[in-house]
């Protein structure tokens, strides 16, 4: 309902300026150009436009970050352990958007010291402080994006490039996330094959015991919590997820 309100409002504020002049706010709607040939927004469209991209601010995260790989990592491995509902969605999501926060923490700071500090301090402008902003984020997913999917990406768009530095990031985001996912479900089926080994383990033993009534899954559960813990796998799994991005 947000995003409909905040499409409407676009609408009215970008087709409409003939609604705000007799109140006087025309003058506060202003798309000016200046000595260096940019365009320079007023303020009110700069608040517009920032609230605008407030509904796309989930997709970003989810999409542009590490997020992808390690909600996906953590989502198997609760299948893999036979935990239906341990740990929560609530705790896997906070899990990968803290840790997503840890290893994006250097593009971050990049992103604030070329775009967003100069823009505050109104040294550019918001199209520079944007085409500042990106080149971090595209310099971290073109690291994690193979370039089997960049190419495919590419050919369905029809577009020639040179350099992995001139691709469009219409093209670099789905490639990125294409690779994530593979990634993701590699680091998974590593994690699936000692618990599949123990469940197989655990059903040859109940058959070769006449035990075909229990399910091997209730006599596993234990057996795996207790692999798991042994093995120190919270600390296995985050320090692996946290390499896998090159930290």
């Amino acid at each position: 309902m947000n995003r409909i309100f905040l499409a409407i409002g676009a609408v009215l504020l970008f087709v409409s300026p003939h609604l705000f002049a007799e109140s006087g706010a025309l003058s506060a709607v202003t798309v000016t150009t200046n000595a260096g040939g940019d365009q320079e927004y007023s303020v009110t469209l700069q608040v517009l436009a920032f609230m605008t991209a407030l509904s796309f601010l989930p997709a970003m995260l989810i999409l542009m970050t590490s997020f992808t790989r390690i909600v996906v990592v953590m989502s198997i491995l609760r299948q893999a352990t036979g935990l239906q509902q341990t740990p929560s969605n609530q705790v896997i999501n906070g899990i990968a958007l803290f840790l997503t926060f840890f290893i994006m923490a250097p593009v971050f700071e990049r992103v604030n010291e070329t775009a967003l500090q100069p823009y505050l301090n109104e040294e550019m402008t918001i199209t520079q402080a944007l085409e500042k902003g990106k080149k971090p984020m595209m310099e971290f997913m073109l690291a994690q994006t193979r370039l089997k999917d960049l190419e495919t990406f590419l050919e369905i768009a029809n577009i020639q490039v040179d350099t992995p530095a001139e691709v469009p990031i219409t093209v670099l985001i789905p490639a990125f996330v294409t690779s994530e996912l593979k990634t993701a479900f590699q680091i998974g089926f590593m994690i699936f094959i000692p618990f599949l080994i123990i469940d197989l383990v655990v059903a040859s033993i109940l058959m070769a015991m006449g035990m075909m009534m229990l399910s091997p899954m209730i006599v596993s559960l234990p057996f795996k919590l207790m692999l798991f813990v042994l093995v120190d796998g919270w600390n296995l799994i985050m320090g692996s997820l946290a390499n896998s991005f090159g930290l």
